[in-house]
């Protein structure tokens, strides 16, 4: 008995610590867009990790840059993140990613995103929402060389950039994506 209760005390203080960083910068009252300030930053620190990734920048049709998404779950986990959308290297519009998944996973994250849309048709895919990343797709955690075997599936192909928080998981679900165009 008393082995269950250090293990359950240890599960509790754990998921505390997980969730404190993914949920930091998250004020749900306050719904301010990604800033295309914020969109270079996070593009300077991905190239920091890989600087492989420029060919990616350099030949791709069009990117979506996620600064911030914010995961949490315990069973059911979700995550939300607000990005900017550039077709040639111009801004087009804002998105917003969602994801839910089901499964054994526990704790909190923030990281960010990048996805580039190696073809016209790709990023029209997800330009009309309807395009959903499944738990086949798989991204690349971006670090010194990870560009360098990574390669577009589906037209696709998806970077992340851990910024805090640990999360246990075995789960599935996939990320959802509305479109605002640029005004």
């Amino acid at each position: 008995m008393r082995a269950v209760s250090v293990m359950l005390a240890g599960l509790v203080l754990m998921l505390s610590q997980a969730l404190v960083p993914a949920n930091a910068g998250w004020n749900p009252d306050k719904k301010k867009p990604t800033t295309t300030e914020e969109v270079q930053e996070t593009i300077a620190a991905f190239l920091d990790q890989d600087s492989g990734l420029q060919k990616f920048f350099d030949n791709a049709h069009g990117y979506a840059v996620f600064p911030k998404i914010y995961k949490g779950a315990i069973g059911v986990g979700g995550a939300y993140g607000s990005g900017q959308i550039y077709e040639k290297g111009k801004y087009i519009g804002d998105s917003t990613l969602n994801q839910l998944t089901l499964g054994l996973q526990l704790g909190g994250q923030a990281y960010a995103e990048l996805i580039f849309f190696g073809e016209k048709e790709a990023l029209d895919r997800f330009k009309s929402e309807k395009m959903e990343f499944s738990a086949q797709v798989s991204a690349v955690a971006a670090t010194a060389g990870a560009s360098g075997d990574a390669a577009y599936s589906g037209g696709v192909a998806i970077f992340t950039l851990a910024i805090g928080g640990l999360m246990y998981e075995a789960s599935v679900g996939g990320q959802t994506f509305s479109f605002t165009p640029a005004e």
